[in-house]
This record gives C-alpha cells, structure tokens and sequence, in this order.
C-alpha cells in the first residue's frame, strides 16, 4: 500500500479530534493493517506487537486534538507507532528468534509459495538493525518519501538515505546470496 492511499478523509479527522470515538476506531482501521505491520516487523513478536499498538493508539487518541495537521495523519500516525515500536523494544531487549519472524500478520495465502523471494526477502530484513529496517518499509513498502519517512523516523533526510542505502545493500548482498544457494541445487 502507498501514502497516498492511506490518507482519512478530512470530516472523519475533525470529528475524531472532537472526541468521536468511533471515529477515531474509524480513522485506526483505514490505518490499522499497516501500522500492525510496520510494528511486527521492527519488534518481531505478536504479543509485543499488539503492547506497541496499544500504547500508540492510546496515546494518538489523546494527542489527536492537538494535531495540526502539519504532516500528514499517516505520517503522524506512523512516528506514533514507530516510537512505541522502539520504546517497547528498549524495555524486553531479548532476541526473537527467526522461526517467530516468519510468523506475519494477516497473511495472503498462497504468498509464499508464489513468490518465494518474498519469504528470503522477509529473512533479510529481520537480519537489519530495526532504524534501518523501518527506513526500508517507511520508503520502499509504504511510500513515503525521505522527508515524511524522515519525519516518523525522528532523524535528518539524510540519515533516511545513508540507512536505506546500508539496508539496501545489505538486502541485496543476501538475497543475491541465497538465490545463487536456491539455483545451485
């Protein structure tokens, strides 16, 4: 999904800042699948997961009629999310093991075996540091541009750009990797 189709309608928001809770679980469901995503994939672990979304989406109810829409809702809903991410992995700092990583929410099926690059690429990515990790989805899956990734991610454009461009050696180095493993057998 791209930035542009994650925008909420401008009534919704408005009634949303009022206090309109079911509003405000309107807006979270356009934004839901993503956010869950994003925050799976930085902190490996349903359970932490859904502590991360559940402190995000407290916290964006509260701080919601302060938002000045400034940045784009998705924008601010994501460095919400991306922080909450972070803050939960500052307090359990213990590894997950790749098996659980392998675990994604809400899975298409049939993914993995149609495209089977998909599940070396999903390896790679759990092998980043969770800064450069999020810059990757930020920009590559949802997006957004340096400036807005630049934005959730609390850091200059330029440190989106050296992180992706690290990350994206890095992916490709891997998957070069494993795909000559694949077609040597």
């Amino acid at each position: 999904m791209n930035k542009s189709s994650l925008e909420a309608p401008w009534t919704l928001i408005q009634r949303a800042r009022r206090g309109d809770p079911r509003a405000f679980a309107a807006v979270i469901r356009l934004y839901d699948r993503d956010l869950r995503a994003l925050a799976y994939r930085v902190l490996g672990d349903r359970d932490r997961m859904d502590d991360a979304l559940q402190e995000a989406y407290l916290s964006a109810f509260r701080a919601l009629p302060r938002f000045r829409g400034e940045s784009g809702l998705a924008t601010w809903l994501f460095r919400i999310v991306y922080n909450a991410s972070l803050d939960e992995l500052k307090r359990q700092r213990n590894v997950v093991p790749l098996e659980r990583m392998r675990d994604r929410p809400d899975p298409r099926p049939g993914i993995a075996e149609t495209l089977p690059v998909r599940d070396r690429l999903e390896e790679a990515l759990t092998q980043l540091p969770p800064p450069d990790r999020a810059a990757v989805l930020l920009v590559d899956a949802y997006g957004f541009d340096y400036g807005d990734a630049a934005e959730i991610l609390g850091v200059p454009e330029g440190t989106v750009g050296s992180r992706l461009n690290r990350a994206r050696t890095t992916l490709r180095a891997a998957l070069d990797e494993r795909l000559e493993g694949v077609s040597e057998q």
